[in-house]
């Protein structure tokens, strides 16, 4: 099976790239240099040109507060290239895996976790061409999985363990909001999830949406009080504090845990803690270091 990932220098990517390493399966890694996807021609070509079977799309606009002053790139690479890369995906009669967000839901006060079928309602630009990108494909017609995920973190790229694990090391006092609550997502979790989808075929007939996060709820205070404890980061004072004293172009949502019931029901797998999956990457990270 010939297997097309898109975004292959980021988070996910880096991470699926590592783990299907010893696949029979040919995996075909590409970022911007290797194929530009928001080049609908570009796109049908190597779809073609590779007999592709699966395209895992990881590639994204992600800059949350910068998309609201680049609203039109951020659809071209969320929006415009999905549709791409599923016109693409339907002509040669494959499925496509597309990776979105929690950052469609966002402005109704959710307290309860947000399910698969829930109306999108985004605070920002970002969100909005995440949304934006689901309705492509949709509208297309191709046979699809969409995976919104939340809070990616990894050994990869810039997130926000790395820049805690730095802030909390160098600074003496750090305040990180509280009132926005979620779960964060180990990239190498959700990489090996899709990749095990991928290899036992589980994803035929089993398209639509499904939420994948690490397990449990906390908040981004909660987050990197764990991030500085398991990296023995004892000497900052981390405090709490409101959203309101940190001035954004975009209003982030204050609750956006993802149910993941039907993920779990539909391919029978369990789905990591989110305090044992940092744990692993923090350890991962200072051992390379």
């Amino acid at each position: 099976m010939n297997i097309l990932v898109t975004g292959a220098n980021g988070q996910l990517g880096s991470c699926l790239r590592d783990i299907s390493a010893g696949s029979t399966d040919r995996y075909i890694f590409t970022d911007v240099a290797e194929l530009d996807i928001t080049d609908a021609d570009a796109v049908k070509k190597m779809a073609r040109e590779h007999s592709v079977n699966v395209i895992v799309n990881c590639a994204a606009y992600t800059n949350v507060d910068k998309a609201e002053d680049d609203a039109d790139f951020a659809e071209l690479l969320n929006a415009t290239a999905v549709r791409n890369l599923a016109e693409a995906a339907k002509e040669n009669d494959a499925t496509l895996i597309h990776v979105s967000t929690d950052y469609v839901f966002g402005k109704e006060p959710y307290n309860v976790p947000c399910r698969e079928d829930q109306k999108g309602t985004p605070t920002g630009v970002y969100g909005l061409t995440k949304l934006h990108g689901e309705q492509a494909i949709a509208e297309t017609g191709v046979k699809a999985l969409i995976f919104r995920t939340a809070w990616l973190y990894s050994e990869y790229g810039k997130n926000f363990v790395k820049t805690m694990l730095n802030l909390t090391a160098t600074k003496p006092q750090l305040n990180v909001v509280f009132d926005q609550t979620g779960t964060p997502t180990y990239a190498r979790d959700l990489a090996q999830a899709l990749f095990d989808i991928i290899e036992s075929r589980a994803f035929a007939g089993k398209e639509g949406v499904y939420h994948y996060s690490n397990e449990g709820v906390c908040s981004w205070y909660d987050f990197t009080k764990m991030i500085a404890e398991y990296a023995g980061n004892t000497g900052c004072d981390i405090q709490p504090c409101h959203s309101d004293e940190f001035p954004s172009k975009v209003v982030r949502p204050s609750y956006s845990v993802l149910d993941k019931t039907k993920f779990k029901e539909t391919f029978g797998m369990k789905v990591p803690y989110w305090t044992d999956s940092l744990r692993q990457c923090i350890t991962n990270l200072t051992t390379e270091n």
